[in-house]
């Protein structure tokens, strides 16, 4: 069946062939000896391209002991944080030299962080664009420290962008005292300085007691290439906050809507009234670091404050919850998301995954309250599963009573199983004769009459599963699921996502 989204020159994934149950058999037939001089020989034909740094930085880190979890390397972390509508989404588009982050004339449009990819001077950094407050009179501050304060934890330095031609605010001056007592380098950055007659505004911002001022102007870039300069003195080669912990019980995230039982689910878990739980939504504030053993095997759990339906228009104590929340999920291995099995899976269900899913975590769905399930909701909820889970029907399922504790117990090899696959990594040659066998079986439709061809692949890294395509074209993302859902049919990947990235390249000239 062809949907009617799908463009003609496209294949839909329907159309995809069922798995050949011989495939699974011949890929675990391969020695490791002949899947490695297969990958040699297959490595060896990218040379005839031109390859970019990134490229070889990706095919160093595949070379080795194949079973080792690997980690690509960390880039350092660069958080943009300032009071609404002083530039700061005009300072990234002018950092990344593209227009990404939404500019307006308007208060805090940007809603949420948003990271990038941004280089300068060949050193390549992520960049944190903060927003997610709604300006009032009454929660402003409160809601600009704590953006700032999440970004700075989860950064290696920071620019606090101030606007030199309002000069420092009484907002300002509630973020700076926050930024004091931090140990991270904050570099402040005096915007809207479009000429030299505007630096002595810019000057009079010595006074926040944040050091030198920047004077930039975002908007037309005068002075954005000094800070640049300044800000790769001050950033680190591999991010100190980015990189993974090793070591120590996993983390385990347990995030949901309000008042879908994660605090009771910790408690039981930890046998003890360790979370404050109200039948009033939105109880708990903070998340709560907790070393629980279960089943013989100690956890380390995060209970976090539910994520509002419009986390930008929620104040004070309800906002800054939401914001430990993505932080939580941003620390941990693996997110366990807790559903109510006695109301409809909603929206705000769904976007909750889909936040496990752009962070790249492990996933376990616990459907709660399942004491509470009559026969007619059963149905409906196997219904709506179906219909609305489908995009992560790989994630480990289970049933539980947080309130009383029915089937806790099964949580355990849940998460194991998804953090057995999230840790996965596969050898490349096996990985590269899947794609021999996937591209024979069904190659490739034309684009513009030619045919894309995958020269190699590999797997970057693991935590979550990122594999790597280089090809001559473009592939058809419904292309590139097929070959994802060939990989968890054949490796299993239970209860991670999988990332396929593409590297297209040219064969070089001679």
């Amino acid at each position: 069946m062809r949907h009617d989204d799908t463009p003609a020159n496209e294949t839909a994934d329907d159309d995809f062939p069922e798995l050949d149950e011989q495939l699974a058999e011949r890929i675990s037939s391969i020695t490791d000896d002949d899947a490695a001089i297969r990958a040699r020989a297959l490595r060896a034909g990218l040379d005839e391209y031109d390859l970019e740094a990134e490229d070889f930085d990706i095919l160093d880190a595949t070379e080795g002991d194949p079973d080792q979890v690997v980690y690509l390397p960390a880039l350092p972390v660069l958080a943009i944080v300032g009071r609404p509508n002083v530039g700061k989404s005009a300072l990234v588009n002018r950092i990344l030299g593209r227009r990404e982050a939404v500019v307006e004339d308007t208060p805090g449009v940007t809603r949420d962080r948003v990271t990038y990819k941004a280089e300068w001077n060949e050193r390549r950094f992520s960049l944190v664009d903060t927003g997610g407050w709604e300006p009032d009179a009454k929660g402003i501050d409160a809601s600009v420290a704590a953006q700032a304060e999440v970004a700075v934890d989860l950064a290696d330095a920071v620019l606090f962008v101030v606007d030199a031609n309002v000069g420092a605010t009484s907002t300002d001056e509630h973020v700076v005292r926050m930024l004091r007592q931090t140990k991270k380098p904050v570099i402040l950055v005096a915007n809207k300085v479009d000429d030299v007659r505007q630096e002595a505004e810019a000057a009079a911002l010595w006074g926040l007691g944040l050091g030198e001022p920047w004077p930039v102007s975002a908007l037309h870039g005068r002075g954005v290439a000094d800070l640049l300069d300044h800000v790769l003195s001050v950033l680190p080669e591999v991010s100190a906050v980015a990189k993974e912990e090793v070591g120590g019980p996993r983390r385990v995230a347990i995030i949901g809507r309000p008042n879908v039982g994660k605090s009771s689910l910790l408690n039981k878990a930890a046998g003890e009234e360790r979370v404050v739980v109200n039948d009033l939504a939105g109880t708990t504030r903070d998340p709560v670091d907790e070393q629980v053993e279960i089943a013989g095997r100690v956890w380390r759990f995060v209970d976090t404050a539910g994520i509002r339906r419009r986390v930008n228009l929620a104040q004070g104590a309800d906002f800054y919850a939401s914001l430990r929340t993505s932080a939580a999920l941003e620390k941990a291995e693996v997110a366990v998301v807790v559903l109510d099995v006695t109301e409809p899976i909603s929206v705000q269900d769904l976007r909750i995954i889909e936040l496990v899913l752009e962070s790249g975590r492990a996933l376990v769905l616990a459907f709660n309250k399942w004491d509470l399930l009559d026969d007619e909701r059963r149905g409906l909820l196997e219904r709506e599963i179906e219909q609305d889970l489908a995009h992560v029907s790989w994630a480990p399922r289970v049933n539980i009573s947080a309130k009383t504790g029915r089937h806790l117990e099964k949580l355990v090899p849940a998460l194991e199983t998804a953090l057995d696959s999230w840790d996965t990594r596969i050898p490349t040659g096996k990985f590269n004769a899947l794609l021999a066998e996937l591209t024979a079986e069904h190659p490739h439709p034309l684009r513009g009459g030619k045919q894309p061809r995958i020269l190699f692949g590999t797997q970057a890294s693991s935590r979550p599963p990122t594999f790597v395509l280089f090809t001559t074209g473009f592939l058809d993302p419904q292309y590139r699921r097929f070959i994802t859902r060939r990989l968890r049919e054949i490796f299993g990947f239970e209860g991670t996502p999988i990332t396929v990235n593409m590297r297209v390249r040219e064969r070089r000239k001679r």
